[in-house]
């Protein structure tokens, strides 16, 4: 209680030297100022006599009488400023006693460096950009502010720079993923996001309503019908990054509201999908890191070697279940072997986390595709010529997550409607009717094709060894405040 009151006092204190700021005539929310250089431009190559406009917020201040050193930091980087009352004017140097830590300020002046050998700008004109109200927090407790953090992510950004540098990075790899795609032929396209039948992956959506068309909506838990619709209709090499909603739990591994990277490409396959990911990742560290060995909490991971293990074989060896097991024979397996689960159905989401206990451990230190998954988790991929009940599909775990996954596309108009029928059929849960519209797309011809989908926030989480979904989106949900 008595910080609250600390805080207050100190916003009232700020909002008087905003005041005394206005009575002189002064507005301290200026307009455009234009600067000549950031600052990271200057203090990689620091040379004394240039005269320099900059502009950043302050971070630190430090007076001696007559003269008041601030560092100023913008996007690029921090310096330190040197202003003083002869130089600037005593009007001018009166002001500053209005300025505090965390404004916004705007300068002219010449660079030097102070007898210990600082890069340093002195002062020669100043303006106030931004007056800030609340003070940064001196101190900031790293796991114990951290749902402070991720909701005021703007004040994390400030205070934490390696914060800034995981965003930075990510928005370097969603550049590279486009680059790299873009150098393969592929061409970004953009799908809808409110769907009137939400399909391409198992998962709760969000509804909403549209009043002018008086019609339910769904925002999509996957783009994947309508890129295959696109093939249909001539295109060969697609992909989209686009946010997906499920209207599911948040975890470190979850957030109700996330990016992936779906491809699509004609006459290709699962095979070739597989090859396609393991170049596009390690084309991805090498870009964005500069080198294709990572460490994930505290774990190795080496891209020059990419293992492939058995779904059905795990399955088999750990708990006796065989693709031809139906659900319920799958649950009283699960649960012989001590596995917990809600209810009579088995969710994606629960499977995938059971592969993941099975795959971590003999992942090693490096990326794992699993293969060989049952027909009955897969409605939308082909089955293997060799074996009808394994489909020709894998999902790529790395840091024991699955970051990817990727399989032959089935293109078969009947045996797709038979599939959607089958799953309808057999779920006890609340489910949406067949997209027939999908289904006349097949049937005027789909050509064979491989589908990849990454998982973009978890691929960042890897390549930035953060240890939950949160860290690497700006704006995670989160309960509302108390």
């Amino acid at each position: 209680m008595p910080e609250h009151f600390e805080e207050n006092d100190l916003i009232k204190q700020r909002k008087i030297k905003l005041e005394d700021i206005a009575k002189s005539g002064i507005y301290a929310y200026g307009e455009r100022f234009g600067v000549t250089s950031h600052i990271k431009d200057l203090t990689g190559d620091f040379l004394e006599g240039r005269t320099v406009v900059l502009a950043g917020r302050i971070t630190a201040a430090r007076v001696h009488g007559k003269s008041i050193f601030y560092d100023i930091k913008d996007s690029s980087g921090k310096i330190q400023v040197y202003a003083k009352e002869d130089i600037i004017g005593k009007s001018n140097f009166l002001l500053l006693k209005n300025i505090d830590i965390g404004d916004f300020i705007g300068i002219k002046g010449e660079t030097f460096k102070t007898r210990t050998g600082e890069p340093t700008v002195i002062v020669k004109e100043l303006k106030i950009l931004a007056k800030a109200l609340r003070p940064l927090p001196e101190k900031w407790h790293g796991l114990k502010d951290i749902e402070t953090r991720y909701r005021q992510r703007y004040i994390d950004l400030i205070v934490n720079d390696d914060v800034k540098n995981v965003f930075i990075m990510r928005s370097k790899t969603i550049s590279h993923i486009r680059k790299f795609l873009d150098e393969k032929g592929f061409i970004e396209v953009e799908t809808p996001m409110m769907q009137p039948i939400p399909g391409g992956a198992a998962g709760k959506p969000f509804k909403t309503h549209h009043e002018a068309l008086g019609i339910d909506l769904y925002l999509r838990i996957a783009p994947e019908l309508y890129l295959k619709k696109l093939l249909v209709g001539g295109f060969e090499k697609v992909y989209e990054i686009n946010r997906n909603f499920r209207n599911e739990g948040i975890s470190i591994r979850h957030n109700p509201e996330f990016t992936m990277l779906e491809v699509y490409e004609a006459y290709s396959d699962c095979s070739g999908m597989m090859k396609l990911t393991e170049e596009l990742i390690t084309v991805l560290a090498k870009e964005v890191l500069g080198k294709t060995t990572l460490e994930y909490q505290g774990k190795a991971i080496d891209l020059s070697r990419w293992e492939r293990v058995s779904f059905a074989d795990l399955m088999n060896e750990q708990f006796g279940i065989a693709p031809s097991d139906k659900q319920e024979e799958w649950v009283k397996k699960l649960r012989k072997k001590g596995i917990e689960l809600e209810g009579e159905d088995i969710s994606r989401t629960q499977i995938i986390n059971i592969v993941g206990e099975l795959v971590e451990p003999k992942a090693g230190n490096h990326p794992v595709f699993v293969v060989d998954i049952f027909k009955e988790m897969c409605p939308l991929a082909k089955v293997k010529a060799d074996n009808p009940l394994l489909t020709d599909r894998f999902e790529l775990y790395m840091g024991g997550m699955e970051i990817a996954n990727a399989y032959s596309e089935l293109n078969d108009p009947i045996e797709q409607k038979k599939r959607f029928s089958d799953e309808l059929r057999n779920t006890r849960s609340e489910r949406r009717k067949i997209d027939e519209d999908f289904i006349r797309a097949l049937e005027y011809g789909m050509p064979p094709a491989g589908g990849l989908g990454v998982g973009i926030d978890r691929l960042v989480m890897v390549l930035t060894d953060s240890p939950s979904i949160r860290d690497v989106i700006l704006f995670p949900q989160l309960k509302p405040e108390k």
